[in-house]
């Protein structure tokens, strides 16, 4: 009897061993996840990253958000750090098939609010200190409000911004409007259809126009239409390679008056039936936050 006790005190401890080392072995390993917040309430600015007012002449709206893309996201440890110098965690597929180097559009991950846009190993992310982090925007879409041809009601619309570098664009879409364009399309091309009527457009801001906001462009000068928007953490995210859990960021974009056009009648709405142009669709800042 003593021995049966004996034997079956030594398999209930062996059973406890080997489930605590299974437990050990499928703790799953701290990621590194990363979400967009959308906030009109936030300072709007300009490229220095200083605060900016619409112009005079010009129209503005705070577009409501439906979803974003981003084509690169880097994390700088100082404002000195050089842009492909710090972290890299991502970097979106590029395609050379409508010519030049361009984003490929039909690869891009494109996200709502709150959604996780990326979510790798923790371990991707390098042992440091940063206060900076870079996120090229390259997508947008949001419902603005527009004047119907023919008439001086507002009705609501849905477009699409894109503003990358350069993007191959195959055919896109909104709702049951389908544009096909199957080429390169430099920052700025931007298309738009009514959500309950008949009627869409598309068209091309000026080179230059979209307003990338970089508050260490002093310093640390970000290429021209790479729309790499620069923002600070409150306080340094620090990274040890010992975290247990995961590190979530968010990524709150400005959309205050983001969506801008030449008002040519003076009325503060977008007219674009009575040749009225959209001329800037940048984000209007960016501020990161962490949770450890």
């Amino acid at each position: 009897m003593k021995k049966i006790i004996l034997l079956l005190s030594i398999l209930t401890l062996s059973i406890s061993f080997f489930s605590c080392e299974d437990l050990d072995d499928n703790q799953l390993e701290p990621m590194l996840i990363i979400k967009f917040k959308f906030d009109p309430n936030q300072s709007r600015l300009n490229n220095l990253g200083q605060p900016s007012f619409v112009p005079f002449g010009n129209g503005a709206q705070s577009p409501v958000f439906n979803k974003i893309s981003s084509h690169y996201i880097e994390f700088a440890k100082d404002a000195n750090t050089q842009l492909g110098d710090g972290s890299i965690v991502y970097h979106g597929q590029e395609t050379t098939i409508g010519g030049n180097n361009a984003i490929d559009f039909s690869k891009a991950k494109i996200v709502a609010e709150g959604e996780a846009f990326l979510e790798i190993p923790l371990k991707d992310l390098a042992i440091g200190s940063y206060e900076w982090l870079r996120v090229s925007l390259s997508y947008q879409n949001y419902q603005i409000k527009i004047r119907k041809p023919g008439s001086s009601l507002e009705y609501d619309g849905t477009l699409e911004s894109f503003v990358g570098f350069n993007t191959y664009i195959g055919t896109h879409s909104i709702g049951n409007t389908f544009f096909q364009v199957d080429a390169n399309k430099p920052q700025g091309y931007w298309a738009f259809a009514l959500n309950d009527f008949p009627y869409s457009a598309s068209g091309q801001a000026p080179a230059g126009a979209t307003t990338v906001p970089n508050p260490i462009a002093a310093t640390s000068s970000i290429p021209l239409t790479s729309c790499v928007v620069t923002g600070k953490f409150n306080t340094p995210l620090e990274i040890t390679g010992l975290e247990k859990k995961n590190v979530i960021i968010t990524v709150s974009l400005s959309t205050n008056k983001s969506f801008e056009w030449i008002d040519t009648n003076g009325n503060g709405k977008f007219d674009p039936s009575q040749g009225e142009n959209v001329v800037d669709m940048g984000l209007r800042g960016l501020i990161p936050s962490y949770t450890k």
